[in-house]
């Protein structure tokens, strides 16, 4: 990812912090959309590409942290970078808390606002190259039957097929032609990679992935 990839949108329903943030943005070969609400923001046909949003704090209606949980709630991730005139120390905790990558108090510093930018538009990069590699694990392991995974969670524990059969109540050549279209089906080219991959899936399903 080069240093103009992504997009950044940007809430604020001050014109000229628009169009100031966006010309700076420019000036680096960034592109920034631009909108004075929140809701023209949700009602944006906006690319599936990786990003960020630089959003006030105080807002008209809804403020940008309430507008935070709303996108939260709506499984709407994206990194969000405040700013705002009117910063306190619990507003700030409160945003950080609630996933908030940055929160800069006006006036700040052009590169620091520009190296925010880069920061969130790089994490959105590599937490999209993420979940793209968990949904291909998941496409993979939703291809096991039953039985494969059931010899898949054992295996992954270390067990050898002898055991795995025992346990099972299956031969232990059976287990073994099992084990064998586990990996295939996992494209697992060894035990480490299959403990890996599950551990990626447990991981996700959990939500800490």
């Amino acid at each position: 990812m080069t240093a103009t990839d992504g997009l950044v949108y940007i809430i604020d329903d001050d014109p000229y912090i628009r169009e100031s943030l966006q010309e700076l943005l420019r000036s680096v070969g960034r592109r920034a959309w631009t909108f004075e609400t929140t809701q023209k923001f949700i009602a944006s046909d906006r690319p599936d590409e990786p990003s960020c949003l630089v959003l006030d704090v105080r807002l008209p209606g809804r403020s940008g942290l309430e507008f935070q949980r709303d996108l939260r709630d709506a499984g709407i991730q994206i990194p969000i970078i405040f700013i705002t005139g009117h910063g306190d120390v619990p507003m700030s905790v409160a945003a950080m808390k609630a996933g908030a990558l940055e929160f800069l108090t006006k006036p700040f510093r052009d590169q620091e606002f520009l190296d925010a930018v880069d920061r969130a538009i790089r994490i959105d990069s590599e937490c999209r190259g993420n979940a793209s590699i968990l949904g291909e694990l998941r496409d993979r392991y939703d291809e096991l039957t039953s039985r494969e995974r059931e010899v898949l969670a054992l295996v992954v524990q270390g067990k050898l097929n002898k055991q795995v059969a025992a346990e099972l109540g299956l031969s232990e050549i059976t287990v073994k032609v099992h084990r064998s279209n586990v990996m295939r089906k996992m494209r697992a080219q060894s035990l480490p990679d299959l403990v890996r991959f599950t551990d990626r899936l447990n991981a996700q399903a959990k939500g800490i992935g």
